[in-house]
């Protein structure tokens, strides 16, 4: 007699399904978007359409849980729109900017960049099912390209108070820090367990509100803040947890003496 249910759950897994991929499209187009308008010199349409990408992105997954479309093909298709929108985008678009102007050392940061989302990309499908999902595992490709956009973003739009000549070498650190950050090991939080479909609190509906007000006031300046602050924590975290493992170590060379 056949088994149904193992039957049905690998069609599931092979299936295509429309709404969590037509986020993924949409994301993978804007991605696209970014680099067109960076050859076009619109750097800061550029700039948004990441993160417009980022948005999107952040919805398929989420959508396709919600809905238990969940498949093999959205997984895979999910990565490579996730390469192009937050791995050759971004470093297109701070190259054409002003990664260029510093010759060769410009184009070697634009690609330590994208191998850096290549490998972790990588890294992330393949050990999916044996890290802690409440933490990413080096600096998740989306946020990296908010570091980078964000960036662009600021300085087009002339709120970053950095002279003109250091310009190109603070966007080659950035570049290489994003880049590098993907690949380490690094704890980075990852927000999966805060589940759409559980019931909230109404001071949770007014903090929504307050979060949107705020980066509101000033897009640009608030949302490169924000993921600096989340760029970097990471490396708090990781020497918090290379300080409690130390002070434990030492706790039982203590007893044992």
């Amino acid at each position: 007699m056949p088994n149904f249910s193992m039957r049905d759950s690998e069609n599931r897994h092979r299936s295509i399904y429309l709404l969590p991929n037509a986020f993924t499209t949409a994301a993978l187009f804007a991605g696209f978007y970014a680099v067109v308008q960076a050859m076009n010199d619109r750097f800061e349409v550029a700039a948004i359409a990441i993160f417009v990408a980022m948005v999107l992105d952040g919805m398929d997954g989420r959508v396709a849980r919600l809905t238990n479309t969940q498949s093999a093909f959205g997984e895979q298709y999910d990565s490579l729109s996730d390469m192009t929108s937050f791995g050759v985008a971004p470093a297109l678009v701070m190259y054409e900017w002003i990664l260029n102007d510093l010759g060769r050392w410009g184009w070697l940061a634009a690609f330590v960049y994208v191998a850096g989302a290549a490998l972790r990309l990588a890294r992330f499908n393949t050990n999916i099912a044996v890290v802690d999902k409440r933490y990413f595992q080096g600096l998740p490709s989306p946020a990296a390209a908010a570091l980078v956009a964000g960036f662009v973003w600021l300085a087009v739009d002339n709120k970053l108070p950095i002279h003109d000549s250091l310009m190109a070498w603070v966007a080659f650190t950035l570049t290489m820090y994003a880049g590098i950050t993907m690949v380490s090991n690094a704890p980075f939080f990852s927000g999966k367990s805060f589940a759409l479909g559980r019931s909230v609190p109404f001071w949770g509906i007014l903090l929504v509100v307050a979060v949107f007000v705020f980066v509101s006031s000033d897009p640009p300046v608030v949302l490169f803040g924000l993921f600096v602050l989340y760029g970097l924590s990471g490396w708090v975290m990781w020497g918090w947890r290379w300080n409690k493992a130390r002070r434990l170590q030492q706790e039982r060379r203590n007893h044992s003496s």
